[in-house]
């Protein structure tokens, strides 16, 4: 399976560097056929599975329409942070004393090299040493100047490179070339056309300079900045932070502000005060850094709170304005717990930052400062349980209702239970009837019923009378009867403990609290030193399982429940990940297959997962990548099945 695995590896790093190369070729030439969080994606993936490959280093090639002239600055490409943490983990090893932060700019790269102050030549990025001559369309261009001049109007002698960005302005977009998928590839096309028609309606925004004769008019990378605005050219705003915090708190504020700029951005980029030329000069610069925007990032304003009640659990949910996060429309969130809302230090009224990261849901991940003249108020907790009336308990990590007795709880487990036990013809109508009715009211219950006593919900009084056979009654009788055996995990988390899934009680098990005995009689000190768990949730367990412990022995000591031996299996040991359909069965059914044998089966790729099961094992999705970085086995239904 490893050769496998090496051959899978082997095809995707090969098509991933095609469709790369295939992609930046049609993006320098005016024909972006993806959007740039599309061509990251590709890109990181690549950089993940393969860091040296000799695409990676590679800018991009022009079309063969112009002159070709070399560059006198390199243009080679920057590396990037795609959130807050790979920032600050870049920021970790670049500790300056200022971060300088400008926009980066989403559009088209173009050097204007300059002799005693006068335009020679403007060459576009090319493969970062050699680009295309396109002279006489930049001189159409909005901020391409011919002649510099100083604040005096007179000649600046200036021989060297003027670097920066061609854009189009959302109106001229709108007005003119709304055929066009984006700014960006509207502008790339025009600045390329061989007749120069429409260059006119592009912009050029400039943020690099370097002098190639005589004493370099400016020190550091702020006077380079004041320089070339002093010469006429046009500039983007320039920030300077105190700390990677500021400039992560800075870039959430731009993320609110740039809808409202006329042109587009899709960053920061972050340098160091002082110019470094070797630095500059490589394919890719390490001493500064592009600070990507995420489409799955955007920042909205929170209006309310809402409690969903699962069980015994209130979970805060966030009401925000709506707000676009990775091509969905997005209005609630999660904002997980009290503690959570405590630490955030979230009101209604505040600006908050939204994320919906891989297959995460959208979540509240920041607030921003609250600015002068904003309107907060503080959010009120529920405090008694709407169907008991018992005072809630706010334990930080959890906001609940205490009352073991109280129906929505009791339902809850009774649900949860049939969920683990896999009683598929239980319908929720059925139960909801049943415990209603007080026919149900444990889990212990569930065995108690037969075929007779489930008749009347199945047939009417008529039918009944007539004797009758209900064919409902009897295959909910028989699915019943069919799931009396379950494996130790399935037992415990049926019991519905809060944030306890089979997953978690697995990781108990592999620690050696292999019996229901070992785990009722476990401390939480037992509980917290084992991998995965901590003091909160240990403690949440012990609670749990004291609660339930009496029903545990009776189902098991009385025969109702049979535990099955898990120990020793062919699959002991293994974890399994399925991810996409599977042909030949549900995925519910080959998790009951892995757990039969031993084995346990994880939501999620972690690093100490055995296997991720998929039909597709070449594709790029968040878990085969996961896998693919952590070193996983991939594997498809056949190989999974031949284990059996």
């Amino acid at each position: 399976m490893a050769d496998l695995f090496d051959i899978d590896g082997a095809s995707r790093i090969s098509e991933l560097a095609s469709l790369i190369k295939k992609y930046q070729d049609s993006y320098y030439n005016g024909e972006g056929e993806i959007s740039d969080a599309e061509f990251d994606a590709l890109w990181d993936e690549l950089k993940s599975l393969d860091p040296k490959n000799p695409v990676l280093q590679r800018v991009g090639a022009d079309s063969g329409n112009f002159p070709k002239a070399r560059h006198i600055m390199p243009m080679g490409s920057q590396e990037k942070a795609a959130n807050p943490e790979q920032f600050l983990s870049w920021a970790q090893t670049h500790a300056y004393e200022e971060y300088l932060v400008e926009y980066k700019l989403d559009g088209a790269s173009l050097e204007l090299q300059y002799k005693n102050g006068e335009l020679v030549r403007a060459v576009t990025r090319g493969d970062g040493t050699v680009g295309d001559e396109i002279t006489a369309n930049a001189r159409k261009m909005k901020g391409v100047l011919s002649v510099l001049l100083d604040l005096e109007k007179n000649r600046i002698d200036f021989t060297g490179a003027v670097r920066g960005e061609v854009i189009m302005t959302h109106s001229v977009h709108k007005e003119l070339y709304s055929d066009k998928a984006n700014c960006r590839n509207a502008a790339n096309g025009l600045m390329k056309r061989k007749d120069g028609n429409g260059s006119e309606n592009l912009c050029l925004i400039t943020y690099d300079a370097l002098a190639t004769e005589g004493e370099s008019p400016f020190k550091d990378e702020e006077q380079k900045i004041s320089w070339l605005k002093n010469a006429g050219f046009n500039t983007s705003p320039l920030k300077i932070c105190k700390s990677a915090e500021e400039v992560i708190e800075y870039r959430a504020s731009v993320m609110e502000e740039r809808k409202t700029l006329e042109y587009d951005i899709d960053g920061l980029v972050i340098k160091e005060r002082r110019i470094d030329l070797q630095d500059a000069s490589r394919a890719r610069p390490d001493r500064q850094i592009a600070f990507k925007f995420s489409l799955e990032e955007a920042v909205s304003v929170l209006r309310s709170v809402e409690w969903s009640e699962s069980g015994a659990t209130y979970t805060p949910v966030a009401v925000f304005d709506e707000v676009q996060l990775n091509g969905t429309t997005v209005q609630r969130a999660s904002l997980a717990n009290p503690d959570t809302m405590r630490a955030l230090g979230v009101k209604i009224g505040s600006r908050v930052v939204v994320v919906k990261r891989g297959e995460i849901i959208p979540k509240i991940e920041s607030v921003l400062p609250e600015e002068e003249g904003q309107k907060t108020q503080k959010i009120l907790f529920p405090k008694k349980c709407a169907v008991c009336g018992s005072p809630l308990v706010d334990e930080g990590s959890r906001l609940y209702c205490p009352n073991r007795s109280c129906s929505k709880r009791v339902l809850h487990q009774i649900q949860k239970w049939i969920s683990t036990a896999d009683i598929r013809d239980f319908g929720e109508t059925l139960l909801r009837e049943l415990f209603n009715k007080k026919e149900i009211t444990s889990i212990s219950d569930i065995y108690s019923l037969t075929a007779e006593r489930l008749v009347p919900y199945f047939l009417n009084e008529e039918s009944i009378e007539k004797e009758k056979d209900s064919l409902g009654a009897k295959k909910v009788y028989e699915s019943i009867q069919n799931h009396r055996r379950l494996s130790l995990a399935s037992f415990v988390a049926g019991f519905d403990i809060e944030g306890l899934g089979a997953a978690m009680v697995q990781k108990l098990l592999d620690a050696g609290f292999n019996t229901l005995d070992k785990l009722l009689s476990a401390s939480e000190e037992d509980i917290a030193g084992v991998y995965g768990f901590a003091e909160i949730t240990a403690k949440t367990l012990v609670r749990g399982l004291e609660e339930n412990r009496d029903e545990m022995l009776s189902l098991v000591n009385g025969g109702i429940i049979q535990i099955e031996e898990a120990s020793g299996g062919a699959l002991s040991g293994k974890s399994f990940c399925f991810t996409g359909e599977l042909r030949t069965m549900k995925r519910a059914d080959a998790e009951a297959m892995v757990k039969k044998a031993g084995g346990s089966c994880k939501s999620s790729v972690t690093k100490d997962l055995s296997y991720l099961v998929t039909n597709d094992t070449s594709s790029g999705s968040s878990k085969n990548v996961k896998a693919a970085k952590y070193g996983v086995t991939i594997i498809n239904e056949d190989e999974f099945l031949k284990m059996f």
